[in-house]
């Protein structure tokens, strides 16, 4: 455990960025302009030789020793082209990284491991609406070997120079080869997942307070907006389960057996947003079918109210419809005191129908 706070604490400490070779990888013969960031890594510490990813590759592949960790951002078929010639990347993992939309999973071809993380990030709002995007996804796709790691990033959110720049400031860790740096974006990746969560429970809390706190019924299109959106978040954790556990039970060659372990501790982390994640779906199910439950009763409670009021109506209406055939020989038409009489009896039938409805809650 002690070894895997190490880890975790190698790639959260402040950092400062390599603004000139940033710089020099932007004019890449290789791969355009998609190219983030590349660097040589020997004994886990950056070489300075290289300025571009062709200058990267052939230095890797001279020495025959350290790694080349190359970062591409939404990368065309033919930037990626280059690199997928050189590193011998398959074909359907290359398409892949090129359209994204893919699902979380971990692939082997040869000598290679594709992964494809779904990142996630919570949008700020002051006020959630039946519109409202609450979680935006974007995706980091790994191809791992055992002189290279190459990341294409799709969307964004979810950069890796801050990542990268703090993996640097630990060599020891870098040491242990690519892997390192897939384990560290699989811990980021998660990492940004318990952080989306607990922002999302605010929201939840929120909606829940206005279902059931007195303050209203709440709105059913902003309960279901926020339901599609922890799906949302869903289909980015559920999947990721299986390629973590096999990247922390599998032995594999492009993966150190050292790193290996701490594949458990990212796979404890998901576990745990993947319970939160399922609670949230089941909890704002629960609140919708409530928030619906309610709007039944008060539509019930007006229509009762309603035909409470017709009823009482009902019998003027019927006293007038009576009297008002004018029948000749009605013998209360010429009585003295027939119209108080019948107006008492109305009034007097109404008061008994407007008691019996109050009384049965109706009124």
């Amino acid at each position: 455990m002690s070894m895997i706070r190490d880890l975790r604490a190698a790639v959260r400490p402040p950092l400062t960025r390599h603004k000139a070779q940033l710089s020099a990888v932007l004019d890449d013969p290789v791969t355009g302009n998609c190219v983030v960031d590349c660097a040589v890594y020997r004994g886990g510490r950056r070489q300075p030789a290289c300025a571009n990813a062709e200058d990267a590759i052939r230095d890797v592949h001279s020495r025959g020793d350290g790694f080349v960790w190359i970062g591409l951002h939404e990368p065309t078929a033919a930037e990626l082209a280059g690199i997928a010639e050189r590193f011998d990347l398959h074909p359907l993992a290359v398409e892949d990284a090129v359209k994204a939309h893919q699902r979380p999973k971990l692939e082997r071809y040869d000598d290679t491991l594709f992964a494809v993380f779904k990142t996630v990030r919570y949008v700020e709002h002051e006020h959630l609406t039946a519109t409202s995007e609450v979680v935006e996804t974007g995706e980091i796709m790994v191809f791992l070997g055992r002189d290279f790691v190459i990341t294409v990033r799709h969307g964004l959110h979810g950069g890796l120079g801050e990542l990268r720049h703090r993996l640097e400031e630990n060599p020891e860790l870098l040491s242990a080869g690519p892997s390192s740096v897939l384990h560290a974006v699989a811990d980021r990746v998660v990492d940004t997942y318990l952080e989306v969560t607990q922002s999302l429970q605010d929201d939840i809390d929120d909606v829940e307070n206005e279902v059931f706190g007195g303050r209203g019924s709440g709105d059913a299109g902003r309960i279901y907006q926020l339901k599609r959106e922890v799906l949302e978040l869903k289909r980015a954790v559920t999947p990721l389960a299986r390629p973590l556990n096999k990247l922390s039970e599998l032995p594999m060659r492009q993966v150190h057996p050292d790193i290996r372990e701490y594949f458990r501790d990212v796979e404890d982390h998901l576990a745990r947003v993947s319970e939160q994640v399922a609670s949230f779906d089941e909890l704002l199910t629960s609140i919708l079918q409530a928030n619906l439950a309610q709007v039944t009763v008060a539509q019930n409670e007006d229509m009762r109210r309603i035909s409470a009021w017709v009823a009482i109506f009902a019998v003027p209406t019927m006293i007038a419809g009576i009297y008002g055939m004018n029948f000749d020989t009605m013998p209360e038409l010429r009585w003295k005191y027939g119209y108080p009489m019948v107006m008492s009896v109305t009034l007097t039938v109404c008061l008994v129908i407007h008691r019996g409805f109050r009384r049965n809650g109706w009124l």
